[in-house]
């Protein structure tokens, strides 16, 4: 077992610091919690909440307008979890962001969707079932 307790935070560089803020913060409804700036006040990084000890951080720079496509080596996605999709999804797309693909269930049991931001990061969105594998997997360690 090791001394880590949690993920403490993703940290996506973006070439648009304050389109990505917006859809996060305004689109997506993460609160942002605050800026680094630099001497002369440029915002170099936003914090955003996704719990009181999870977060996303925003950091200007990126060399290019668009992430990877899946399949190169690396992370793929986020995952955020939701407590109910069909809300979610209905809340997002007020919003005006639309799903890119149909909400099902996966082959661990849950639900999930999937949405990108504005420079295609690909993000799960998946509400958990009861049964899901990862509930067993924990259920089955706590057993040993």
């Amino acid at each position: 077992m090791t001394g880590i307790t949690a993920l403490g935070h993703i940290a996506l560089k973006v070439r648009n610091l304050d389109e990505m803020a917006k859809f996060w913060r305004d689109q997506v409804g993460l609160q942002e919690m605050a800026r680094l700036r630099h001497d002369n006040g440029e915002t170099w990084l936003i914090y955003l909440r996704i719990t009181d000890t999870q977060f996303l951080e925003l950091i200007a720079g990126a060399e290019t307008s668009k992430a990877p496509p899946d399949g190169p080596a690396g992370v793929t996605h986020i995952c955020l979890t939701i407590d109910d999709l069909d809300a979610e999804a209905a809340r997002l797309a007020a919003n005006g962001v639309t799903l890119t693909s149909p909400i099902k269930t996966g082959e661990d049991g849950n639900r999930g969707a999937w949405i990108e931001d504005p420079e295609g990061n690909r993000i799960e969105l998946m509400e958990m079932a009861a049964g899901c594998i990862q509930y067993r997997a924990i259920e089955a360690l706590k057993a040993l």
